[in-house]
This record gives C-alpha cells, sequence and structure tokens, in this order.
C-alpha cells in the first residue's frame, strides 16, 4: 500500500508540473490583480476545464501527502 501511494504521489508531482506550465499567462502577477475580475469573466472553457483539473490533481497530491505524513508518524 505504501508503494502505491508513493507511486500515486510521484505522478500527480508530474502531473501538476505540467498542467501548471500549460496554464497561460493572465497578466503582470501581483500589479495585474486588479483587473482579476475581468480576467476571469472571460475565460474559455478549455482554460475552465485545465483549471478544475489542476484542482482536482492538486487535492489528490495533498491528500497523499498527508496520508504519507500520517504513515510515517
Amino acid at each position: 500500500m505504501l508503494t502505491f501511494i508513493w507511486s500515486i504521489q510521484i505522478i500527480t508531482a508530474i502531473l501538476l508540473i505540467i498542467l501548471i506550465l500549460l496554464h497561460s499567462p493572465k497578466g503582470g502577477g501581483i500589479a495585474g490583480m486588479g483587473g482579476t475580475g475581468q480576467v476571469f469573466a472571460s475565460q474559455k472553457s478549455a482554460e475552465k476545464g485545465l483549471n478544475k483539473l489542476t484542482g482536482i490533481v492538486a487535492g489528490v497530491f495533498l491528500v497523499c501527502t498527508f496520508v504519507l505524513g500520517y504513515l510515517f508518524q
């Protein structure tokens, strides 16, 4: 079971890196935070799906991290 969780952890880490790199840049970082309402209102459906998938993979990564932390306690 421990090997399975470790393999899921590694796969989700690689997927998370790839998914984050696939996101399109949306502005000037902290300087562009004033207009974030307009940016999110005009998102394409592909970008919304990518955001959803990134959130799911990040959630699986966090669950695996907590489970591994609990098992190695």
